[in-house]
């Protein structure tokens, strides 16, 4: 026979509205209705069975029943040493009064007494045990889900690993690929542009393939060096080289592929000698030089300026044209790939280049920020350590 629903829903809300009083008040209430309990129901025993005495079972049944519905000892010890007192006071002769002259009463009490705290005690620990293991169920449970989710982040980690290798795999087969050929139609441009057989309207377009060519080898060069670094299992191959000879290298590098426009090369008096990867300053410094001649709008006056700051060699790319955006500088101080709508130039974009740069000093242990020069025109500016350190 199935309980009527509305006695179940009177249950839970008076079991919701007694579970709302604190808990010593709770306790209290629940000793003394089970002690009362037990007063009454031994009474009704006592008017049955005559001079036969059962109260002492009714005590300890409710004693049993304190100590599960009460926290901690004490309410079963004390409920038991009034259960105690109300059997010898009531329930045994001479009754409403009380005595331990007759033989064996002192015995019983003091046994009725002591069964009823040992009972209170088991009682006590079986429901701290059930609570530890209900925490314990929790904290497993916890635990599990904290190592479930673990485990979808590390799959997610090494699937955007695997397709980052992959990524980075494809570009260095693609870059390889196109290096070749583009460093050949660049060299064919040259030979045709200094061959006197070429006609004077032909030189225009072959001056544009030379140098849509040469951006275009500069490109597949910072792509291979971008992988390179980002992948970080290829170290940097250091030795001690002198700024200044890799400066005036970048700086031939530049004038080769923009005769038209003046690069100067400002060097302080100190020696910058240090460990570094010559190759790759170098191509730092031709991005910056090409950034300058392409989006300054200043072609005459770019300067590369060498010096030394306590212990950072430091390199400077200035220029006298429009300067830099803020939405460029945020971008270059966040290391962020610029869009084709800051860098000005829908065809020929800074932000990898830059992108690049950022990569190489960094692997390098240096900085890298980029400004304004309050005189006009914009400011980058590397720093490398001029002495060895380990990064991580």
């Amino acid at each position: 026979m199935s309980v009527p629903s509305w006695v179940k829903q009177f249950y839970r809300m008076a079991q919701d509205q007694f579970l709302r009083i604190p808990e010593m008040p709770r306790s209290l209430i629940i000793s003394a209705l089970f002690l009362c309990g037990a007063y009454l129901t031994s009474g009704i025993l006592i008017n049955h069975t005559g001079g036969e005495n059962n109260s002492a079972l009714v005590f300890v049944l409710a004693v049993v029943m304190i100590s599960l519905l009460t926290q901690g000892y004490a309410y079963g010890i004390i409920s038991s040493i009034i259960g105690g007192f109300c059997i010898n006071y009531f329930f045994m002769v001479p009754y409403a009064a009380f005595s331990l002259s007759y033989t064996g009463y002192p015995v019983a009490m003091i046994s009725m007494i002591a069964i009823s705290c040992v009972v209170c005690a088991l009682t006590t620990r079986v429901k701290n045990q059930r609570a530890e293991a209900i925490r314990r169920e929790k904290r497993t449970k916890s635990l599990y889900e904290l190592n479930e989710r673990l485990n979808a982040e590390k799959t997610a980690i090494q699937l955007e690993s695997a397709r980052e290798t992959i990524r980075g795999n494809i570009l260095r087969a693609v870059s390889h690929d196109l290096r070749t050929p583009l460093t050949s139609i660049s060299g064919a441009a040259s030979v045709l542009l200094s061959s006197p057989e070429v006609s004077p309207q032909n030189v225009a377009m072959l001056r544009d393939i030379k140098n849509d060519a040469d951006s275009l080898i500069i490109m597949v060069e910072n792509l291979l060096s971008i992988t390179r670094i980002q992948d970080g299992n290829i170290p940097l191959k250091k030795h001690e080289e002198m700024l200044e000879e890799v400066a005036g290298d970048a700086i031939l590098t530049t004038r080769r592929r923009f005769p038209e426009c003046h690069v100067e090369l400002d060097m302080s008096e100190d020696i910058l000698f240090f460990p570094m990867e010559p190759m790759l300053v170098k191509q730092v410094m031709v991005n910056l030089l090409e950034n300058a001649i392409r989006h300054s709008g200043d072609t005459q006056h770019i300067t590369l300026h060498l010096f030394r700051q306590d212990d950072w060699a430091v390199v400077e790319v200035r220029d006298r044209g429009k300067g830099l955006s803020p939405e460029i500088c945020q971008a270059v101080q966040a290391g962020k790939q610029l869009e084709k709508n800051l860098s000005g130039d829908k065809s020929r974009g800074m932000g990898i280049g830059l992108s690049v740069c950022q990569s190489i000093i960094k692997a390098h242990g240096g900085f890298f920020v980029a400004g304004n020069n309050p005189e006009g025109g914009a400011v980058f500016r590397f720093g490398l350590p001029m002495e060895e350190t380990n990064h991580a």
